[in-house]
């Protein structure tokens, strides 16, 4: 089979994803994010989820990513997802609900949502 590129979990967890700045298409607020740490919910907070924790303006958030996803990545592509393209994976569906404004301190994100997201990162 061959090679596909991965994005590996080197360095410190907080590290994956650099600090970003996501601005509302609404009103033009700039949102500071920094990414914190991910984790598998299933054991934390008895969701079929993996969660990621961003600090946005201050204030943690969580990006729940359905686990279901996760599974039908790992049949399909052969190989699990890295906790870092988890993370980019989440940090892509935070931009794009700061964008609009959506802001909440828990986003559940739904397996098809998943599914689109890792295409859209471009994650094989």
């Amino acid at each position: 089979m061959p090679s596909v590129p991965v994005l590996a979990n080197s360095g410190a967890m907080n590290q994956f994803i650099g600090a970003f700045e996501v601005t509302s298409t609404l009103n033009g607020h700039v949102y500071h994010c920094s990414f914190s740490h991910i984790w598998n919910a299933i054991a934390t907070r008895h969701s079929d989820t993996i969660d990621a924790k961003f600090v946005v303006d201050g204030e943690g958030r969580i990006v729940g990513l359905a686990h279901t996803a996760f599974v039908e990545f790992r049949a399909k592509a052969g190989r699990d997802l890295s906790d870092r393209e988890a993370s980019f994976v989440a940090a892509e569906f935070l931009r794009e609900r700061l964008e609009e404004e959506d802001e909440r301190p828990l986003y559940d994100v739904p397996h098809d949502e998943v599914k689109r997201l890792i295409e859209l990162v471009g994650i094989k």
